[in-house]
């Protein structure tokens, strides 16, 4: 799972009001090289949350992003290559993201996340 799908994913249990960000225990990270696309980077920007983006970047080990970010560091190289790497190249192979709120643990495997609710959480 990349930190792009991380970003978008939130907690659906029934009665669960804050289920963003989910915070994600790694126990398998690995590095899948993708091309950079200076564009899609430059337009995914904005829909990033940043600050859960970051925490979700260095639970995986990767601590080379800044703790905060705005569209003129668009311009840099250094940094569109570092954005790059966190939301495409790491994959969170084998971990559990947990809700935030509840503490319920949804398993990660093989790249996959598992977030099918019990029948008493919809």
């Amino acid at each position: 799972m990349r930190l792009l799908t991380h970003n978008m994913l939130s907690s659906n249990i029934r009665g669960v009001v804050n289920g963003f960000p989910l915070k994600i225990e790694a126990v398998k990270v690995v590095e899948k090289s993708v091309d950079m696309n200076t564009d899609f980077l430059k337009n995914m920007f904005e829909k990033i949350e940043w600050k859960a983006f970051v925490e979700a970047s260095v639970s995986m080990g990767y601590t080379e992003l800044p703790e905060e970010a705005d569209s003129s560091m668009l311009d840099s190289d250094e940094f569109l290559s570092r954005f790059h790497h966190a939301l495409l190249e790491l994959h969170l192979e084998e971990g559990v993201l947990v809700c935030p709120e509840t503490g319920r643990r949804f398993p990660v495997s093989k790249g996959i996340p598992n977030m099918l609710l019990h029948e008493d959480e919809v």
